[in-house]
């Protein structure tokens, strides 16, 4: 199993984990992914952080992003991220903070908790294009909202 990281992968070839638990919020992030270009065949999501383990032993390759949601059901978004860094099948994936929940405070504890970046919601159709190509090139991209 290869653990590097792709720089500079395209949203076509992009290995992505959507972790977001409001079914309205899910469908628009999976439509934004299609509309930047993502293929839904590699792009896999779940309503919760929880079985991150199990998600790790179905797939032979690492994801290039995961997009996790803040405010889950069972667990804090920050609890999840813990989990997913413990996973080494996950150590070198970008992980994004995805949230409503936007003011300094909320950035601030997202940098300190070891995410590689945050963006507010709502996700806007004619922002997450350019968002996700930023991402997926490695660029730092803390964009807390409008």
């Amino acid at each position: 199993m290869n653990n590097e990281p792709r720089r500079g992968v395209s949203p076509l070839e992009a290995r992505i984990f959507v972790i977001e638990d409001n079914v309205s919020n899910h469908t628009t992030m999976i439509k934004l992914l299609a509309m930047a270009g993502a293929l839904s065949a590699n792009c896999v999501s779940r309503y919760s952080g929880q079985g991150v383990r199990q998600v790790a032993a179905a797939y032979d390759e690492p994801f290039d992003l995961i997009l996790l949601d803040l405010k889950l059901p069972h667990e804090d978004g920050y609890e999840v991220l813990e989990q997913i860094r413990a996973e080494p099948f996950f150590r070198k994936t970008l992980i994004i903070a995805v949230t409503g929940h936007v003011n300094p405070e909320e950035v601030r504890k997202a940098r300190q908790a070891g995410f590689d970046g945050f963006l507010g919601k709502p996700l806007l159709p004619h922002r997450f294009p350019f968002q996700l190509q930023r991402i997926l090139r490695g660029d730092s991209v803390w964009e807390p909202g409008l």
